[in-house]
């Protein structure tokens, strides 16, 4: 019998902490002419509130828009911040770039434009940039901060978890080459999609910046760079620097300070729209 009701009340648990909702929608794309996958995580309190911000996370390499709702248990965090989490499909490597090279790859207009309109045509968003967050994990990370510099009339905070922050390094690596063409015969292209080049484009307080890289992780160097040139700019940031490398166990746990960020920007609305 004790275990019987240990067993109800571990149930009751479970259903109490998963009480989010997730779904996997399609959005789709204009400019791209195809449907979209995307996964939107609401809160419980979804159905009982008025509007909520709105955290974007984007994948990584390889990846697709099912990854961080399964490793990273973003759920828990929508239902402890009040917000709506959502995650689309980056076509395992589009980097978030309109591609010069390849027509088919416009996931810079997608997600800046299309993806948002369709989010808070469809749920209860607070459709302001100051309600809005955008955040992501290596080949999403450096996706976010490309994102979020160029479109500051659309997102006014951003995060990056072991973010590509400089590609030029890794001119072989991750079928940059198929989106931007190799450095080799268009280094104009990697030198302007690159998002350690496009600081010069912020202003003091233009963004709420918090980007982290594990000291073991091959994108180190280059998020240290960016951090000096942030400082060297000052542009106001949140950097963190701790061990570890590329992986889920790293991502895991520092989604939960982004998180934590986004809430307080959220709350405060540090950056006025």
């Amino acid at each position: 019998m004790r275990r019987l009701l240990f067993t109800i009340s571990m149930i009751f648990f479970c259903m109490q902490a998963s009480a989010f909702k997730q779904e996997e929608i399609l959005v789709h794309s204009e400019c791209m002419s195809k449907d979209v996958p995307v996964t939107v995580i609401t809160p419980d309190c979804y159905k009982k509130g008025k509007a909520f911000p709105v955290v974007y996370i984007l994948h990584g390499y390889s990846d697709n828009n099912l990854r961080w709702a399964k490793d990273g248990h973003v759920g828990a965090l929508a239902d402890q911040y009040d917000v709506v989490v959502v995650m689309p499909d980056g076509a395992y490597s589009s980097w978030y770039f309109d591609s010069p090279i390849d027509p088919s790859y416009k996931y810079e207009t997608f997600v800046s434009k299309e993806l948002i309109s369709h989010i808070d045509a469809h749920y209860k968003t607070i459709a302001d940039r100051s309600a809005r967050a955008v955040t992501g994990n290596s080949m999403g990370g450096h996706g976010a901060l490309y994102l979020s510099i160029r479109h500051q009339d659309v997102f006014a905070n951003v995060g990056s978890m072991s973010g590509g922050v400089d590609i030029r390094p890794f001119p072989e690596k991750w079928h940059i080459a198929k989106r931007l063409g190799t450095i080799g015969e268009h280094p104009e292209n990697w030198e302007k999609n690159t998002v350690t080049n496009m600081v010069h484009l912020l202003k003091p307080g233009a963004l709420n910046i918090i980007f982290d890289c594990g000291s073991e992780d091959f994108f180190y160097q280059v998020n240290c760079e960016f951090h000096q040139k942030l400082l060297d700019a000052k542009i106001p940031h949140d950097f963190i620097s701790r061990p570890g490398g590329h992986n889920w166990p790293y991502w895991y746990n520092s989604i939960k300070y982004q998180f934590l960020f986004f809430s307080e920007c959220f709350r405060q609305k540090v950056v006025k729209s």
